[in-house]
């Protein structure tokens, strides 16, 4: 039986994500921004919460721990960076460890950038990608702990996996970082027609995720930061893939 994925908000403008194993009846919750909207989601489906796997200690991923381990007894996984404040933790994980829910599997993956502890989980058998801030539609996370060069290095990671890998992210950001990404790259067929559908998706009021790893390869300009024409659109031909992404993030910064 498959995987089963809920995506549901939080807070804001985060996401909110559950894994389910229909075999085990073994349930994840990936990062808990608040525990209201991840208790109504459980009592919706019927689940029990059996884990929550944390990807970084930034308030808005972590905020619903305490009340979600009081109510559920979960398992709280975090990365294995002990200097980032995540309270309750049970296990530590790092680059190429494998952490299982129930008979499902994911791998590991460290992206620093965002944060210095930042992990991604990658279940391949059912092509998800956890992402949380590191890779958005159409976008990336600011860069608040690392360098420009060890977010490119993440975002490389992140790009090197199956075309088919369904990117679920930590936030709706997805029509201001396309309004971004057209300033940059107004011709790109791919980026034009993922404007269309993005638009239509937030006028029905609808998530823009999950996306594919595919996709974002052509349509996401940070993605795309050793593309040529990309750096020509910033004056910035002949610079290193690296300069230009941080180029790009700092206009962003600004933007």
């Amino acid at each position: 039986m498959a995987a089963e994925i809920r995506l549901f908000p939080c807070l804001s403008d985060n996401f909110g994500y559950l894994i389910h194993d229909p075999m085990t009846k073994a349930t994840a919750s990936i990062d808990a921004p608040e525990a209201g909207p991840i208790v109504k989601a459980l009592q919706r489906e019927g689940w029990t919460l059996t884990d929550i796997l944390v990807t970084h200690h930034h308030e808005d991923h972590v905020g619903g721990i305490a009340e979600l381990k009081a109510k559920y007894n979960c398992r709280v996984i975090a990365p294995h960076d002990k200097g980032a404040e995540i309270h309750q933790v049970d296990e530590r994980v790092k680059e190429g460890d494998t952490v299982k829910v129930g008979n499902l599997t994911a791998r590991v993956l460290e992206t620093p950038g965002h944060t210095l502890d930042h992990i991604s989980y990658m279940f391949d058998h059912e092509h998800a990608l956890f992402c949380a801030d590191t890779l958005f539609s159409i976008g990336c996370g600011r860069v608040f702990e690392g360098t420009y060069p060890m977010m490119w290095d993440s975002l490389l990671k992140l790009r090197a996996l199956p075309n088919n890998t369904r990117v679920y992210c930590g936030h709706e950001y997805t029509a201001s970082n396309v309004k971004f990404a057209l300033g940059i790259e107004p011709n790109n067929p791919a980026l034009k027609a993922r404007a269309e559908e993005v638009a239509q998706l937030r006028a029905a009021n609808k998530p823009t995720v999950p996306t594919l790893i595919r996709d974002e390869k052509e349509a996401n300009v940070f993605l795309r930061a050793d593309v040529p024409t990309v750096a020509a659109a910033l004056g910035m031909t002949g610079k290193s893939p690296s300069d230009v992404f941080g180029e790009l993030r700092e206009r962003k910064n600004k933007g």
